[in-house]
C-alpha cells in the first residue's frame, strides 16, 4: 500500500540513490545479531555493567554505522577513545558482520526483478552508512552486484574524507556531487529514519520503504519516516516501479 505525504516530482529524475541495509536486502536483523557480540565486548571495555540484545542495539542505532554507535556509547559512559582504538573496533565489527551476512543473505526475486527494471530506466547508486567491503559483499551474494557499478557505491565509512554516518547528510551530498545530480534529478530510497533524515537534509526527495520491516513495527516506522520528511512510503520495490511507471524509458543518462 502506497502512502503519500508530499508530492513527488518524477519527470526529471535520472538517478535513484538507494540505501542498502534494510532497503536492498534484509541485512539489518542478522547484522545486529552479529554486531551485538562485538558491541558488548566494546561496552565491557568501557566499564559498562550492561549488555545490549540485538533488538535493543537496532532500536538505538538503526541507520547509523558502528563507528557512530561506538562514539555515542563512549560519550554516554564518559570515555574518550583514541582514534586508532576506535578504528580497531570498527575493523573487528566489520569483519564479523560481513562474514555473517555472506552466510545468511541470498538473492530475493522481489528485489532483484524490480530493481533490474528500474536499472533499465535510471542510473542506480548505493548510498550506505556501512563499510564499502560490507556493501560489496552484500550486493554480490544478493545478486545485485551488476546493477550497482563500483563507482556508484558510496559509503559513509569509506567514501568520505572523514567517516560521517547518517543522519548527517554528508554521504548523500557526496554522492550527489560525484554523480553530478541535484535534488531535481535524483530520488533516494530509504528504510530508516536516520537514512531518510540524511537524504532529505541533502536536498533529495525520498521514498520510504518498509519491505523488510517486521509487520508489528511497520505502522510506527511509516509514521516516523513521514515525520523525517519522506514524500511517500511503499511496501515493496514493486511499488517503487509503479511510482515511476509514468517515466518513459530512456530517461536514464
Amino acid at each position: 500500500m502506497t502512502r503519500w505525504f508530499h508530492d513527488l516530482e518524477t519527470s526529471g529524475v535520472s538517478t535513484l540513490l538507494c540505501d542498502a541495509d534494510g532497503t536492498l536486502f534484509p541485512s539489518e536483523e542478522p547484522a545486529y545479531d552479529a554486531s551485538a557480540e562485538v558491541t558488548n565486548r566494546f561496552l565491557a571495555q568501557l566499564g559498562a555493567e550492561r549488555t545490549f540484545t540485538p533488538v535493543e542495539l537496532q532500536g538505538m542505532t538503526n541507520g547509523k554505522n558502528f563507528r557512530a554507535a561506538a562514539a555515542q556509547l563512549a560519550e554516554e559512559y564518559g570515555r574518550t577513545l583514541d582514534p586508532a582504538e576506535i578504528d580497531d573496533w570498527v575493523r573487528q565489527e566489520k569483519d564479523v558482520v560481513t562474514r555473517h551476512l555472506e552466510q545468511v543473505l541470498r538473492p530475493d526475486p522481489e528485489v532483484t526483478g524490480p530493481v533490474a527494471d528500474l536499472g533499465q530506466r535510471f542510473l542506480l547508486a548505493a548510498v550506505t552508512s556501512s563499510a564499502a567491503s560490507r556493501l560489496d559483499a552484500c550486493l554480490r551474494v544478493c545478486g545485485l552486484d551488476d546493477l550497482f557499478a563500483p563507482d556508484r557505491r558510496f559509503s559513509a565509512e569509506d567514501s568520505l574524507p572523514t567517516p560521517t554516518s547518517k543522519p548527517h547528510p554528508a554521504v548523500y551530498a557526496f554522492a550527489g556531487r560525484r554523480l553530478g545530480v541535484t535534488g531535481r534529478q535524483a530520488v533516494a530510497v530509504e528504510d530508516s529514519v536516520n537514512g531518510a533524515l540524511s537524504a532529505v537534509a541533502a536536498g533529495f526527495a525520498t521514498i520510504g520503504t518498509v519491505q523488510f520491516v517486521p509487520d508489528d513495527l511497520r505502522a510506527a516506522r511509516v509514521e516516523a519516516l513521514a515525520e523525517a520528511g519522506v514524500a511517500v512510503v511503499v511496501d515493496s520495490w514493486a511499488e517503487v516501479v509503479q511510482l515511476f511507471d509514468a517515466v518513459p524509458a530512456g530517461t536514464r543518462e
